[in-house]
């Protein structure tokens, strides 16, 4: 609903023509559709994504193709239902379930479309730019794409931060939806002078979690969303127990009959440049890393391919200015947990490898979706040239 009346009041303030005229010439900058755009929606906000990202396209005058994550595809459809109540023309927006590897290459290569907008995972969505690349001699234009594609997100934990507030924002963080967020914390960094006592709290925290079924009012933590996944995550936990020490590492095993379960995990003593600590997981996996002060934990941070969210505990006005300037992330967030970013409040996206394009909930997201168009006429005319209907 936010992104619905957002991105309506956003249009009524940029739509029509922006004049600046001279004499003799009238100027006029204008603003058409790209023509037909693909939404590629992830699973893990089935409903909230993939509505901002159609009515982003929708509101800007664009035909509409809508291919959700089979894994939410039900869901997608309750959302075409809505659409079709608003009786918009027939084939303006256009309903597409099926599996990404089958249909997704078909949709991002066809010389009809002029446009993708992309949320998911960075190889998808890197795939997505190849193939979009690829010209084909029927299209009429270059594609554009719009593309957000996760992160390896940290928390900085400074050593006058306030603990109590602390815990709560990092295990919200990085357990909340069992991490299954893009904008999740999984690298907790914290500065040597804290680090013990927040060690000792954060694991008694962690082991009170309980994991369970979703429906159940006193689960913690649900299930992963699929067992292929629950699987990828099962074999990087065994690789990182092979190699560092665990601060926590629940075992649900006798769970997984019931469900793709998979227990909060948290290793200690992981180097920076370690996959453990580079690579998305997408899951209730975490690093804690020790740093000797404020600026170590900075560099460490930014020691990432991603860029999307970040947080900072810290009760220094100093660093928290630092934070400002040096933390390279598309979100940063002081005091508070790294996710849950709201429509127009906070406008979201990253760079570098988390994705390209504007933040979506944000003042300049519609541009994307629209063609700039500049005319200009020569007003020094000596008269007009009568109409004259020909018979």
């Amino acid at each position: 609903i936010d992104f619905c009346r957002y991105y309506a009041v956003q249009m009524r303030q940029i739509a029509g023509e922006y004049a600046h005229n001279f004499p003799g010439e009238d100027n006029s900058l204008l603003f058409r559709p790209k023509g037909v755009a693909v939404i590629i929606a992830p699973w893990n906000f089935p409903l909230a994504i993939l509505t901002g990202m159609t009515v982003a396209a929708l509101v800007t005058g664009n035909t509409v193709i809508m291919k959700p994550a089979e894994q939410s595809f039900i869901i997608a459809a309750k959302l075409m239902e809505i659409i079709n109540e608003i009786r918009l023309p027939e084939g303006v927006v256009n309903f597409v379930p099926g599996v990404g590897e089958e249909i997704g290459p078909e949709l991002v290569g066809s010389p009809d479309v002029d446009l993708i907008a992309f949320t998911g995972s960075q190889d998808v969505g890197l795939e997505i730019f190849r193939k979009a690349a690829d010209t084909d001699r029927r299209q009429r234009s270059v594609k554009k794409v719009i593309a957000e594609m996760g992160g390896k997100n940290a928390i900085i934990v400074d050593g006058d931060a306030d603990l109590d507030e602390a815990i709560v924002g990092v295990m919200e963080s990085i357990f909340g939806f069992s991490g299954q967020k893009c904008s999740a914390c999984s690298r907790v960094i914290v500065v040597e002078s804290a680090y013990d006592a927040f060690i000792k709290r954060f694991t008694g925290a962690i082991e009170r979690l309980k994991v369970g079924p979703s429906d159940e009012p006193s689960t913690d933590i649900g299930p992963v969303i699929d067992e292929r996944s629950m699987t990828r995550l099962d074999e990087a936990i065994a690789r990182g127990k092979e190699r560092f020490p665990t601060l926590v590492a629940q075992d649900v095993s006798s769970m997984k009959s019931k469900g793709s379960f998979v227990g909060p995990t948290v290793f200690i003593d992981v180097p920076p440049d370690d996959a453990l600590a580079q690579d998305e997981l997408f899951g209730p996996v975490a690093v804690v890393m020790k740093a000797k002060n404020f600026d170590e934990a900075l560099k460490i941070a930014n020691n990432t391919r991603y860029a999307l969210t970040g947080g900072v505990y810290s009760r220094s006005p100093a660093n928290l200015q630092k934070a400002r300037r040096e933390f390279e992330v598309g979100n940063l967030y002081l005091n508070r947990s790294c996710t849950g970013a709201i429509v127009d409040r906070q406008p979201f996206g990253g760079f570098r490898m988390s994705g390209i394009g504007s933040k979506a909930g944000g003042p300049d997201y519609l541009w994307q979706f629209m063609t700039p168009v500049t005319i200009t006429e020569n007003t020094l005319r000596r008269g007009f040239a009568p109409q004259t209907e020909i018979k």
